[in-house]
């Protein structure tokens, strides 16, 4: 459920309260700082080493003993917080921290560290106002979506609708190419950063000119609304290449595509494939061996008996039936009495009754280990590790589950490497090697893999198995799992093709995005900086209510993705001039630095104009006049008198992508108009 936005309340009134100050801890000080407000900690122990540089200034107070007591929480101030970070490393210690915190303070906001979903929810329910996160699992999504090392750079889950975010570089055949970047956002799709050839990513949206024509080379970041993840599995990962073998074949005859799929070649492939996919099933490969078998002996005999003894097909397939269900050689009695049975056809009698009676206990054996397997829920055996383009994923604890998870959702081929074997009931349907992780790179076609995901809980190994992988194969992505600030930045710039991911950097700003009361449904990585989805419920008093979506959106520098109305259907990709009420729900992909905007209530400033020389057409007016107020939302009237004293400058400044807009559509309507950026 969404939770309220937030209020015209200030900031730097305000005190949050942080307890532990691991490495988790210190980033969430960091990043509060950030948004201007008073910041207390609590730390069991003072850490040797701050993470942040000159971190103690940023604090009000620093207290150091048991988080639970409350006579330490009085004195760092609870009762005047307006929210309490409990991101110990022990989960028992937070939450006992917070009910003593809620006994003190009944109206606090609450943000726990704490991996146990069913308690979460229920102490959610007793306490209020309280939301649990798992600091190593909140950021698995972003270890796999890294680990595609595709243009994909993560989905979002809305109601029963699929959204996916991708940064997608453009060719000189793209469609897109040679394009304006307005043209691109259509009912299903937004552009969210435009990055021209040659120039440093974007780090906030709306850094474009929408009139701007894309050109090769140019990098576009845009989400659209997807089908299914299984749909993005099996087109996104196509190459050029790939897409152009399969254009041309289907520009082939329909006799020469036949003549190419039944080929040698394919059918042999088809064969091995087949193969390999009951490999490591051995009673598929038994029973497949016997019925083969079965069938050839059938086959043989029949022509045989055809060819020596003169009778017709269904009298020789049905003998040799017989045969193999072990009759005796009183068969042939049934061909001619009065002839003799020659000798080798007594042999082959004999060797048909052996042969079918194995075969039949062969299977009789398969059926009653079936059986067994059903009735007891015997574990199957994993499949085979896969040949190439696949994901190695290192580690399987917690993060390296998820990312698992993820990855076999949108069928990604995946094999998965543990120190610690693992119970047949987890992960069943992933490929699995148990050993030591250094030597076990060896076993797991790491040669033909797509990508490295090293997820342990030592960061040391990480960079270590890390360096190994990409010894062994360097065209391989390699995805490093780390927690220090500074060992991150360090290994970053001194590895540029691996991708070093902070999992407490990333998940610091969703713990502070919660503190200030949104719901962060899911973050992301985009052009190097972390996106967080965001879900807010509109109310009174709150900085988003009663503005248009396009003054939120470039106002603040977020991207409203889902607008429902109280009581109504969500709209996805909703209109720029949909306007917000008390009862809405707005969900928004956003920076942290779009949430301070968003909290402070501070909009960035309009700066341009737009100005209307001269209508084509006598109709034109009022069209006009009603295409101004919606968009600019100054009111009919308003709009009307400024299309009544042509030339004039609507009195309203707006923002680029509202300013450009109007006069597109003004065109539309029969006027001239242009759109002029004025001095601050």
């Amino acid at each position: 459920m969404p939770v309220d936005s937030v209020s015209t309340q200030s900031p730097q009134n305000s005190l949050f309260l942080v307890c532990g100050l691991g490495s988790l801890g210190q980033f969430c000080v960091s990043v509060l700082k950030e948004f201007g407000v008073l910041v207390s900690a609590i730390t069991l122990t003072q850490p040797l080493n701050w993470e942040v540089n000159q971190f103690p200034e940023l604090l009000e107070n620093l207290l150091i003993g048991d988080c639970r007591q409350a006579d330490l929480l009085e004195k760092a101030g609870v009762k005047n917080c307006r929210a309490v970070l409990l991101v110990a490393s022990d989960e028992r210690v937070n939450i006992e921290a917070a009910f003593e915190v809620r006994l003190l303070n009944p109206g606090v906001r609450i943000i726990v560290r704490s991996a146990k979903e069913n308690l979460n929810d229920l102490v959610a329910e007793k306490l209020g106002n309280f939301v649990a996160f798992e600091a190593t699992q909140l950021p698995a999504p972003a270890f796999a979506i890294a680990a595609l090392n595709s243009e994909v750079c993560g989905f979002i889950t809305l109601e029963e609708s699929l959204l996916r975010v991708t940064k997608l570089p453009i060719y000189g055949d793209h469609r897109w190419c040679y394009r304006l970047l307005h043209e691109l956002n259509t009912q299903t799709r937004r552009v969210l950063s435009y990055t021209p050839k040659g120039t440093s990513l974007s780090t906030e949206f709306y850094q474009l000119n929408p009139d701007i024509q894309v050109q090769p080379g140019d990098q576009i970041a845009y989400v659209e609304i997807a089908e299914t993840l299984t749909n993005f599995n099996l087109h996104s990962h196509e190459t050029s290449a790939q897409k152009a073998l399969k254009k041309r074949d289907r520009s082939l005859p329909f006799w020469k595509r036949l003549s190419d799929r039944f080929s040698k070649k394919n059918l042999t492939r088809q064969v091995a494939d087949l193969w390999s996919s009951i490999a490591q099933q051995q009673t598929k490969r038994v029973a497949l061996i016997v019925g083969v078998m079965l069938l050839l002996l059938l086959i043989l005999g029949t022509l045989v008996l055809i060819r020596t003894r003169h009778v017709n097909f269904p009298k020789a397939f049905y003998t040799v039936a017989i045969m193999l269900l072990g009759a005796d050689d009183a068969v042939f009695s049934a061909l001619k009495p009065e002839d003799e049975t020659p000798l080798w056809m007594r042999l082959m009698n004999l060797t048909y009754m052996l042969a079918g009676t194995a075969s039949i206990a062969v299977l009789y054996a398969l059926l009653t280990e079936t059986l067994l397997s059903a009735k007891f829920q015997l574990p199957k055996k994993r499949p085979a590790i896969p040949d190439q383009n696949h994901v190695v994923l290192i580690g399987l604890g917690r993060v390296g589950r998820r990312v698992a998870t993820f990855l076999q959702q949108i069928k990604q081929p995946l094999v998965g490497i543990s120190d610690t074997p693992l119970e047949a009931t987890v992960l069943p349907l992933m490929s699995l090697k148990i050993g030591d992780l250094a030597t076990s790179l060896s076993k797991v076609n790491l040669e033909t893999a797509k990508s490295v995901v090293v997820a342990t809980d030592d960061e040391m190994a990480n960079l270590e198995i890390g360096l190994m992988a990409h010894r062994i194969n360097p065209n391989c992505a390699v995805v490093i799992r780390t927690f220090s600030y500074r060992f991150s930045a360090s290994v970053d710039r001194l590895l540029p093709y691996a991708k070093v991911l902070c999992a407490y950097d990333l998940a610091a700003e969703a713990y502070v995005a919660a503190a200030f009361g949104e719901n962060i449904l899911s973050l992301m990585r985009v052009n190097e900086q972390t996106v967080l989805v965001t879900d807010y419920s509109i109310n009174e008093n709150d900085t988003l209510h009663g503005r248009l979506l396009a003054e939120i959106a470039y106002g603040y520098g977020v991207v409203p993705i889902l607008h429902q109305r109280y009581a109504q259907n969500a709209r996805l990709m909703p209109l720029d001039e949909s306007k917000t009420e008390v009862g809405d729900r707005l969900i928004v992909m956003a920076t942290i630095d779009s949430l301070q905007r968003v909290e402070r209530g501070e909009l960035l400033p309009r700066t341009w104009t737009v100005h209307v020389e001269q209508t084509l057409s006598k109709d034109a007016v009022f069209d006009c006049a009603n295409a101004i107020a919606r968009i600019s939302d100054c009111g009919i009237q308003l709009a009307r008198e400024v299309m009544s004293k042509l030339p004039a400058a609507l009195p309203i400044p707006l923002y680029q992508h509202q300013a450009l807009r109007l006069v597109r559509e003004l065109r539309k309507c029969q006027a001239i108009s242009q759109a002029f950026q004025h001095k601050m």
